[in-house]
């Protein structure tokens, strides 16, 4: 492959929408750093998969470090592992603070500062990150302070970035999903996850890929929010 081929890097890539991302980013030919926890060995020599906790500095390091070393260059960050832990605010332990502030805030700060590094000396690049219509739209029957917490601060975090970085050629936007179909919700809790959104079902993964791929090709957006959540964001 040329070596002017992009390259993204996904984090929590090892299933879910993060799997999907890495298939869709390798159907356009890019090359892709995968990240996850348990990540597989990849017989695709364009697909460099880190196994590592994104909450550790060291495996941001190595992922960057690693990609520049096989790839030579950085263009895009898909910042897709978070943890999302629904209790009343009361119910929380200082256990299910660190875990969430580890991934959802320590793992977004290490690898988007480290990347950003990178895209700054080619003078282009684009950052995106997962949030939550919890953070603007709270719900009495989903309790999510941590959720709120963090990746309240990540829509914040994405505003900031894209205008730290607009006239360095980076741009920074966040995809803001509903609840997406995947095999953690299990059959019998469908009906009452597609009645929490006002267009009467849960999302799909490709809906969430196409977005972040729209985000991609979309050179004049930068700062967005881009609510993909089934109307959430417009009401109950």
């Amino acid at each position: 492959m040329n070596a002017d081929s992009k390259v993204a890097v996904v984090t929590g890539s090892s299933q879910g929408i993060g799997a999907a991302l890495v298939a869709a980013f390798r159907a356009r030919r890019y090359r892709v750093v995968a990240i996850a926890r348990s990540m597989p060995a990849s017989d695709d020599p364009d697909v460099l998969p880190i196994a590592g906790n994104i909450g550790d500095r060291r495996t941001a390091e190595r992922a960057i470090f690693e990609g520049m070393a096989r790839f030579g260059r950085i263009d895009t960050l898909v910042n897709n592992a978070g943890i999302f832990v629904s209790k009343t605010f009361t119910s929380y332990t200082v256990a299910d603070l660190e875990a969430v502030l580890a991934v959802n805030t320590l793992g977004f700060f290490h690898i988007t500062q480290l990347a950003i590094a990178e895209m700054e000396k080619r003078g282009s690049g684009h950052v995106v990150q997962f949030t939550t219509t919890l953070a603007e739209q709270a719900s009495s029957r989903v309790p999510a302070v941590l959720a709120a917490l963090t990746k309240g601060g990540l829509n914040a975090a994405t505003r900031t970035l894209a205008i730290e970085y607009a006239r360095r050629g980076i741009r920074a936007n966040a995809v803001s999903p509903g609840i997406i179909r995947t095999p953690m919700h299990l059959p019998e809790t469908h009906a009452a996850l597609d009645g929490l959104h006002p267009i009467g079902h849960m999302g799909e993964i490709s809906d969430i890929v196409r977005a972040v791929l729209y985000l991609e090709d979309a050179p004049f957006v930068t700062g967005e929010i881009l609510h993909v959540d089934g109307g959430q964001s417009a009401g109950h």
